[in-house]
């Protein structure tokens, strides 16, 4: 599989299931991805209109560095049924998630990492419960990218304050 065609396909994961990328832009053409998951990708900002809530480029990083590396077996999971499916959720859900991401993060204190941290993992708890079932292979492959991501930032992020803000929400999802 292509890199190209790998990046399309965990690009996928992160519009589905984490909302720390649910404001990241796209720079990942979707061409052949089902037709649902390339609206997924290319919808996730309409979907999701947070005002405050930022995503730090250390994060969005990481988070595209594991999900580049996903097995064939993981990416897989991103089928039609499972993106028609985190479509119609978010569509329903987008606007309350957005603001308990944008409430969220105004309320956190300390850096932006910090904040960033808190509103996430805020908001993935409270959410992805919600979100339907046919997703949950999705969210299994997307559950793990998150936790590598932040498992190395709690260890590579030059900030201490950073360090510890990942290393607190690495597994809490």
């Amino acid at each position: 599989m292509t890199v190209r065609r790998t990046l399309q396909r965990v690009a996928v994961a992160a519009a589905l299931l984490s909302a720390s990328l649910l404001t990241a832009p796209s720079s990942v053409q979707a061409a052949d991805l089902p037709a649902a998951c390339q609206s997924a990708l290319t919808d996730a900002q309409t979907k999701f209109p947070v005002k405050y809530f930022t995503v730090p480029d250390e994060v969005k990083s990481a988070l595209l560095t594991e999900l580049g590396g996903l097995s064939e077996a993981d990416q897989q999971q991103f089928t039609q049924s499972a993106c028609t499916a985190w479509n119609t959720w978010a569509t329903s859900h987008g606007a309350a998630v957005a603001t308990y991401l944008d409430n969220a993060y105004q309320q956190a204190t300390g850096p932006v990492c910090g904040k960033f941290a808190t509103a996430a993992i805020g908001a993935l708890k409270k959410y992805a419960p919600t979100i339907p079932a046919e997703t949950r292979s999705a969210e299994t492959v997307a559950k793990k990218v998150w936790r590598n991501a932040l498992q190395k930032l709690s260890v590579q992020a030059p900030d201490a304050a950073c360090r510890q803000a990942y290393n607190g929400v690495k597994a809490s999802w």
